[in-house]
């Protein structure tokens, strides 16, 4: 028989990637902001790019068919929203997809995180690497809707603005699925792990 995690303790994970994530409020930023839109749209690219490569994982790891499903949607669109961008920046030519520019604390940081990522997921089979697996998605998900949000208010373009604006509700519908889909699994698994009070 299958051993399920306690639904508290899925939903605590979930929590702690949500706060441990963020950081001091900011103001968004005002538009029109040309260096903020080319770093947005540059960040972006590669997000999705890296992104669109997760449903490869369905060749070397076994997963249920609902996270299956999901995560082949979620490359999928990651792919088909990296390709417009592609064709933005080549009808645009005032719009660059390689200035990524984060200082190099952060692009170690960066790098290390996504190393511990993958060796967690090649290391991790059943329940524990679908969890992993889905919790990584709400991560950058969520990162890429805000991504495509704040670079539509810094688009002049109103198609441009508009292109972007439907990558960012493409990511943000899929991260409610991600999330929907981990909550649903946490309450699943009530019935398994709760014992009934004492006497």
């Amino acid at each position: 028989m299958k051993t399920r995690l306690p639904w508290s303790v899925l939903l605590a994970l979930v929590a702690g990637l949500m706060t441990g994530c963020q950081s001091r409020p900011a103001a968004v930023p005002t538009a029109g902001n040309p260096s903020l839109r080319n770093n947005c749209y540059s960040l972006l690219h590669q997000l999705l790019n890296d992104e669109k490569g997760v449903g490869l994982l369905r060749f070397i790891k076994s997963e249920a068919p609902d996270v299956k499903e999901l995560v082949k949607r979620i490359a999928t669109t990651c792919g088909t929203g990296a390709k417009l961008l592609e064709k933005l920046a080549q009808d645009d030519p005032s719009l660059h997809l390689d200035d990524i520019s984060l200082p190099p604390g952060e692009l170690a940081t960066r790098a290390a995180i996504a190393a511990t990522k993958q060796k967690e997921l090649l290391g991790q089979s059943g329940e524990t690497f679908e969890l992993t697996l889905l919790l990584t998605q709400t991560e950058a998900l969520s990162y890429g809707w805000h991504l495509a949000e704040v670079a539509s208010l810094n688009e002049r373009n109103p198609e441009q603005a508009r292109a972007l604006a439907g990558i960012g509700v493409d990511l943000h519908q899929l991260n409610d699925e991600v999330f929907a889909l981990l909550r649903s699994r946490a309450f699943t698994g009530t019935t398994n792990t709760v014992s009934a009070p004492p006497p």
